[in-house]
């Protein structure tokens, strides 16, 4: 099974880049807004990457656990794990006194969630706008 790299990184940006205009609203403090634009570029292409790749990554080890064999519960719980890092990063933050405005909403952290979750049913919509050079 070959790997999708290209289109995942450019849906990972994608949402990634979202998600880092969301954090305007949300967070108030400017240099909280870089550290945390990046940190939601990163991660979100790692999550996107895993979604993409589900099957590669049930076959690397995870096609040995009943419930987690199944490509759509994998790329759900990608997904609900998105979701909940995003916001416990913005909760943990701001409860350590650093970010005052900081916080996402629920709401926002499980739409990125679900974005990611869903981003191998939305590529077939947007791969024609993705550049050449990202279909590797």
């Amino acid at each position: 099974m070959a790997l999708i790299i290209g289109p995942a990184i450019a849906l990972g940006l994608i949402i990634g880049a979202y998600e880092a205009i969301i954090i305007h609203r949300d967070v108030r403090v400017p240099t909280h807004r870089m550290g945390h634009m990046m940190h939601a570029l990163i991660l979100s292409i790692v999550f996107v990457l895993v979604a993409m790749n589900t099957q590669y990554v049930i076959d690397m080890g995870l096609g040995g656990i009943p419930v987690l064999g199944n490509v759509h519960i994998v790329r759900v719980l990608v997904g609900l794990i998105a979701a909940i890092k995003i916001h416990g990063t913005s909760r943990a933050v701001k409860g350590a006194g650093a970010g005052v405005g900081m916080g996402e909403t629920w709401f926002h952290s499980i739409l990125i969630g679900a974005l990611i979750a869903a981003s191998p049913y939305i590529y077939p919509i947007v791969e024609p706008m993705i550049p050449g050079f990202m279909k590797f």
